[in-house]
């Protein structure tokens, strides 16, 4: 991905030297896949994150680290403003485009082992996230490395992709469509709210693409081996490929991100359409998404 010359976002909060509280992890490459890589593009109530990381039980202990920022850190803390800023100068084109008023650009919170959002305490085990409460996303920079090694999903624009998508649970806050269907999800059953869960990611899937899209057309930043990149970790992050590793199974009852092949169908679809017009995805008949 290029990004040489690309301006930084002023609307990060370094935060990395201030956290410090770390939390183990239990359950080896199962427990990584269940607690970490399950949130990696989450974007929903980060309670029922936290819970779902309590009650798996990986939580084995807490201590205070200090943090000393490597190189690749350092490199990713780079990718990740310029990242940010490249969805700032997208997403306020297309809505000044759209007609929808003035883009209000996301904060975003890079922490080391915990961090207090507006959503409430959150471990790096719960993976990226966005708060509405806040309108921030919050990355732990340690999950790309660890999104790298569990799942083989590197690459700059796989990282990018993971930033995207959060961003793109933002675009859906500012247009009312998280507010709608989170309300509608509190009154149904857990079944029927998960369908709609399903529907906001794989939205968020197809914003990331739209992102890609049109930051290409405006900086020319996609390489080679990019979109694989993105398309490889979209592949490996959908409910039905992570219950099997985990459990050699699927519940498709449990699904709330989305099957394998529809979140690289959407991503794909935004990337290859650039129009976020287009990214219905709550019209569609459930099984036709």
């Amino acid at each position: 991905m290029r990004l040489d010359g690309r301006r930084r976002s002023s609307n990060v909060d370094d935060r990395r030297r201030i956290s410090g509280k770390t939390a183990g992890i239990g359950g080896g490459i199962v427990g990584v896949i269940i607690v970490a890589v399950l949130t990696l593009l989450g974007g929903g109530d980060i309670g029922d994150v936290i819970g779902r990381v309590m009650g798996s039980g990986a939580i084995q202990g807490s201590g205070t680290t200090e943090y000393v920022e490597t190189e690749e850190d350092a490199r990713l803390a780079d990718l990740s403003s310029k990242v940010l800023a490249g969805t700032e100068d997208v997403w306020t084109r297309e809505f000044r485009r759209q007609g929808w008023g003035e883009y209000e650009c996301p904060k975003l919170v890079l922490f080391h082992g915990a961090v207090q959002s507006g959503c409430g305490n959150a471990t790096s085990q719960t993976g990226p996230f966005y708060c509405s409460a806040d309108q921030t996303v919050y990355i732990d920079l340690d999950f790309f490395k660890t999104m790298e090694s569990s799942i083989g999903g590197g690459g700059d624009f796989a990282y990018a992709y993971v930033i995207a998508h959060e961003v793109g649970h933002h675009v859906q806050y500012l247009l009312g469509t998280l507010s709608e269907a989170h309300e509608q999800m509190s009154r149904l059953p857990e079944k029927e709210a998960n369908k709609i869960s399903v529907r906001l990611e794989l939205q968020a899937d197809f914003y990331a693409g739209v992102w890609a899209y049109q930051d290409n057309e405006m900086f020319g930043s996609i390489e080679d081996g990019d979109i694989a990149n993105a398309v490889n970790v979209a592949g490996k992050i959908g409910d039905d490929y992570l219950q099997r590793q985990a459990y050699g199974r699927e519940m498709p009852d449990s699904f709330n991100h989305g099957r394998s092949e529809q979140r690289v169908r959407w991503l794909k679809k935004g990337i290859q359409t650039g129009n976020p017009l287009l990214g219905d995805t709550f019209s569609p008949s459930y099984s036709s998404l």
